[in-house]
């Protein structure tokens, strides 16, 4: 399987922070904590191992056996691992996602494998210790909007849904069988469907998923919608009701960030909750006077009685995109959190909010990104002249380099342009000289000529071209299958669209990926 690799820069589609972050630039240092190296994670171990208590992992182990109780059967790997995660030497490595339909997009399997690789090379590097791979689900997302869809061989596949503006999680699977299950491809692998038509929740049914295809692997999926873990979440929310500290951390940070010149990703708001209201809906939680009060409810509370609600049923409130890491933290004994390059930017703005709750912040890796080239598109690169590398540039630049590998002409009339300028440049001069009022006249001849020229220009370019038109149509046919409607494909097609053809594509995944090189790679079908 061929690989070939490119610097995140080098890709034109990623942002010039994350450019920064992986340079190591010195205006970013005070907002992460160790720069992702195999030598640093041995001071994390530490620090995590020292602010992680006992009771935290028995909360931790508790809560995902019963989760995985309702699974029937899970994979040996599986199974092993949450009895690891009972040890003190053990400590994770987690990705988070919200439930995309059938997984979504590529980039939601290219996080899990980084997660799993990473986990499999500090186990190489530590064998002293152990390391499970995490995806911390997000079940209380309550964006329905962004999941409900994904994208294969060109078809968008979509499910609606009644059930909007609670935790999508909790979401009953009601009307997917006939919109979506139904409308797949026959080839399409079983796990995709029986997943669905098995678990009765769209968490169950992720779950169900993410485990049949990452099982063997030994990947731990994670729901933190749970009464028993949000007993963790306590000392936040108690602080949060009578401070809204992590609002003020937040804000004072984005100052710092815009000040050397980085916009912020996310946006903290006085009160960083969302409330679970019995009718199975997320909504937030602002303070109006005295009254802190549930929009869209006429739900009211003073500050004693919220205060009481989240001692006693810590399991109404919902962190949202400021507290919820936060929440994740305290709830593993995590060493790194590996996200796409928004992600790990929102998670700079946060590092004085774990300060302030005095937990470790984790190392912060982006998560591998890739390009894969089927064996057709590699066979018409290559006839073009191109590396699989060269497909990241733009089209235009493309098609003057295929046209010099196929001996097309270029056009160019700019010296043409240049003699006929200095030509009426003359005539400019004799006429300022003879008589000024034909100058105006000199100067409109001057621009229909050079306007004629140009159009000329155009017309026998399109000459040279179309002796390579077929060329042409390839390349460009090639780079909108490579990157639909423009953007990257990881961001676009789901795994199927690979995974059908390729049954093999996870495992080679997880040998291609380096999580610590820092770069994009071109993954070549053998």
């Amino acid at each position: 399987m061929p690989l070939h690799h490119l610097s995140y820069a080098a890709t034109g589609a990623f942002s010039s922070f994350i450019a920064d972050y992986i340079q190591q630039n010195p205006a970013l240092r005070p907002y992460y904590h160790r720069f992702p190296t195999l030598t640093e994670f041995e001071g994390q171990i530490a620090e995590k191992q020292a602010a992680y208590a006992p009771e935290a992992r028995q909360r931790l182990v508790a809560a995902l056996r019963e989760q995985y109780a309702g699974l029937g059967e899970t994979h040996p790997a599986v199974a092993a691992n949450l009895e690891l995660l009972g040890k003190e030497t053990t400590f994770t490595v987690t990705t988070g996602h919200q439930l995309n339909l059938l997984t979504g997009p590529l980039y939601f399997i290219y996080k899990i494998v980084t997660t799993i690789k990473l986990s499999q090379q500090l186990k190489a590097r530590y064998p002293q210790y152990d390391f499970v791979p995490v995806y911390w689900m997000a079940t209380e997302d309550h964006d329905f909007a962004e999941i409900n869809h994904f994208h294969l061989f060109g078809k968008k596949h979509e499910w609606q849904n009644e059930q909007v503006g609670g935790p999508v999680g909790r979401m009953l699977l009601a009307g997917l069988q006939e919109q979506v299950l139904d409308q797949l491809p026959a080839d399409v692998p079983a796990a995709f469907r029986e997943a669905y038509e098995a678990g009765g929740t769209l968490t169950e049914a992720t779950r169900r998923l993410t485990h049949a295809l990452f099982g063997e692997f030994g990947l731990v999926s994670i729901d933190g919608d749970s009464a028993a873990l949000k007993q963790a979440l306590v000392p936040v929310l108690e602080r949060e009701i009578r401070e809204q500290a992590s609002n003020k951390a937040v804000q004072a940070t984005n100052a710092q960030l815009e000040a050397a010149g980085y916009k912020p990703q996310i946006y903290s708001r006085p009160l960083n909750l969302f409330f679970l209201t019995n009718e199975g809906k997320r909504e937030r939680i602002e303070l109006e006077g005295n009254c802190y009060a549930v929009r869209n409810t006429s739900l009211c509370y003073s500050q004693d009685e919220l205060l009481e609600l989240a001692r006693t049923q810590p399991e109404c409130f919902s962190p949202n995109v400021v507290l919820r890491p936060l929440y994740q933290e305290m709830l593993l004994p995590n060493l790194c959190y590996i996200g796409g390059g928004a992600e790990v930017a929102y998670w700079f703005q946060l590092r004085q909010v774990f300060i302030d709750n005095q937990v470790p912040f984790p190392m912060l890796l982006l998560r591998n990104s890739a390009l894969y080239l089927g064996k057709a598109n590699a066979g018409k690169l290559r006839k073009l002249g191109l590396t699989p590398t060269d497909v990241f540039r733009p089209l235009p630049e493309l098609k003057k380099q295929v046209g010099a590998t196929l001996g097309q002409e270029e056009v160019s009339l700019s010296e043409q342009q240049q003699a006929i300028a200095a030509t009426f440049q003359q005539i400019t001069d004799l006429a300022q000289r003879l008589d000024p009022t034909l100058v105006k006249t000199v100067a409109a001849e001057a621009q229909k000529v050079a306007g004629g020229l140009a159009g000329l220009e155009k017309r026998l370019s399109k000459a040279a071209e179309a002796k390579h038109d077929t060329a042409y149509s390839q390349l460009t046919a090639v780079k909108e299958k490579l990157f639909p409607g423009g953007d990257l494909q990881e961001r676009v097609d789901n795994v199927l669209s690979i995974l059908i053809n390729n049954p093999e594509f996870i495992p080679q995944l997880l040998e291609a990926f380096e999580p610590l090189a820092l770069e994009l790679t071109v993954v070549e079908e053998a």
